[in-house]
This record gives C-alpha cells, structure tokens and sequence, in this order.
C-alpha cells in the first residue's frame, strides 16, 4: 500500500512525548525550559553522497542524523530537550524508514531527547535535524574562554582513540586494507559516532572552552583558538590512537588524528589546576580524556611531535566549498 506524507509521519515519527508541552500534530512543538535554565538549539544537515555513502545502513544513519546535533548540545554542555527532524526522500521505502527510525529513536530515547515535530518532502535523499537542549543561564560551555596556560583536552572512548572513522573512509575508497573485524570497528566509528553528552554536562564550571571535532581537529580546534584570541602548541604524539589506527603509517596516524573528521569528539580547554577535575568528570560520564596540547598567548596553532619538534603544517580540515 503507497504512503501519503502524513501516514508517512503517522506511521515512522510519531511517538507520544512526555516532557514537550506540545508535540507533534500542530503547527508549532512548544518546549518548557526548567526555572533559571537557557535554550541551547543547534541543525545540522546530512545529504546522500556528501556526508554519507548510500550503501549505509538506515538505523545507523538515523543514528548519526542525531548523534552529530546532540554532540553539538555536548559541546554547550547543555541537556536534550527535544528535536525536529526534516526529511526529503526520493521515495517511500517502508525498510529504509523503519530501519531510520528505529536507529533515531534509540539514540533519542537514550538522550532524553522527543522528537517533537518537523516535515517530510520528495526530493534527493537530505535530513535536517534540530535539537533543542538547556543549559543553567550564564553555564553555556563556549568556545572563546581558553586562556593562555589552559590545557587542551580531547575525549575518547575508554580503548579507542580519534581518527577511525577518516581510517573507515579511506578503506571504503581502497587506500587501506583492513580485515574484516577491524574494518567493521572504524566503519561504526563512522557511522555511529557517540556523542558526548554527559561529558558536556560533567564540564560545566570545569573546561574553559569546547567545540565538538566533525570536520576535523586542527580546523575545529583552529575555530576555538581564534574565538578565545589564542594560540596552541599540538602534540601529535599525544593523540588517542585505536588499535586499528595505531597499525597504520605514521604518516596515515597523522592524516587521520589531525583532519579527519567525523570525530565528535569533544575538544576543551582547562585551567592547568583543574586537571583532577576533568579526570573525575571524564569518569563520571564513562568516557577517557587525554592532555594534546597547551594554550599560549601567541595566536596561532604550532604541531609538533613528542621530541618538542616543529611540524609542517600540510594538513587541512573539511569545508563543504573546498574540499
């Protein structure tokens, strides 16, 4: 039997909600803040052959579509409220939606995070979600409060490292070889990235600036430095590596670890005397957390190795209008 849009949102993306005052079925969802707490909102945009292989699997891409606007939320330190979701679909294929759905709402429900509305169209395959957190008023974790002597920090899952899923990428284009359970590791890196909410939380009073690595580190961390009028020194040595990309080339460490992408993970700078306090946060939210650098006065972000030495500078993070 063929869908219309409305048995479609019927169908797929209309679960009861419990925290929005309104959800879905009007024109508008109406969010209530608690008492003294600020709305964080985020969007971001996934489309077919862009930021996603067609071949995905659709639970893990309803996964991902969230997971890389939660992990935004993270970055803020704020808590999901909700989310919207607006999708253009070539067609009505019952599978594919199921399969989307389920991957969303597991993530969703796992966040505390309603999916209170939004829109569906025929079109080439794009989806656009919202999500909306809140965060203690003045508390937002943002990205221009690292101040010279603040230790940059990254996050990463406690046997992993940064840089999987640019290895998974480069598999799926034939420049690495990896076996089977490996490939299928950084291929979940990939496409079902973790996003790190409670960290987020856990950080608030703590970091002293945070940004969320999607489009790879030296680029995101580069956005945080000019924010905060600050400079870095990097050590790439220091670098989390999982097993997996620690086998690689020292030279394909790099490349992945530095401009990946893909990561989020989050990036945060810390008062040097606070390094108890972000060790017991990381704990906290179940997550491992590694020193990579330091803040300094003079703008500017200088890689070296675990040797003090300069690197040059020849990578390049992802732009949507360059690369």
């Amino acid at each position: 039997m063929s869908l219309g849009e409305f048995d479609l949102i019927a169908r797929y993306f209309n679960r009861p909600t419990r925290r929005a005052a309104v959800g879905p079925g009007d024109d508008c969802a109406v969010l209530a803040p608690r008492a003294g707490m600020q709305l964080a909102v985020s969007c971001d945009m996934l489309v077919e052959g862009r930021h996603f292989l067609p071949t995905v699997d659709p639970a893990r891409l309803g996964h991902k579509a969230l997971a890389v606007n939660l992990s935004d939320l993270a970055a803020c330190g704020a808590e999901p409220l909700g989310c919207t979701l607006a999708l253009a679909l070539p067609r009505v294929d019952a599978d594919w939606l199921e399969g989307f759905s389920v991957g969303l709402y597991a993530l969703a429900e796992s966040h505390g995070c309603e999916l209170v509305g939004g829109d569906t169209t025929a079109g080439p395959l794009n989806i656009c979600i919202t999500v909306f957190g809140e965060v203690p008023a003045g508390g937002a974790l943002l990205r221009d409060g690292a101040r010279a002597g603040d230790a940059v920090w990254i996050s990463h899952a406690p046997d992993g490292g940064i840089g999987d899923a640019r290895l998974a990428l480069e598999a799926f284009r034939g420049t690495v070889a990896l076996p089977g359970e490996a490939f299928e590791r950084v291929r979940r890196a990939m496409e079902q990235p973790q996003p790190r909410v409670a960290l987020g939380v856990a950080l608030r009073g703590i970091a002293s600036a945070a940004i969320d690595v999607s489009d790879g580190l030296l680029g995101d961390l580069s956005h945080l430095l000019r924010r905060s009028a600050v400079g870095a020194t990097l050590d790439v040595d220091a670098l989390p590596r999982s097993t997996e990309l620690a086998a690689q080339p020292l030279v394909l460490q790099r490349l992945c670890g530095l401009s990946g992408g893909d990561d989020y993970e989050l990036v945060f700078t810390a008062p040097e005397t606070a390094q108890a306090r972000v060790q017991a946060a990381a704990r906290e939210a179940a997550v491992a957390v590694t020193c990579i650098g330091r803040i300094e006065a003079a703008s500017g972000l200088r890689v070296v190795d675990s040797q003090g030495r300069a690197l040059a500078d020849t990578w390049t993070s992802f732009d949507h209008f360059r690369s």
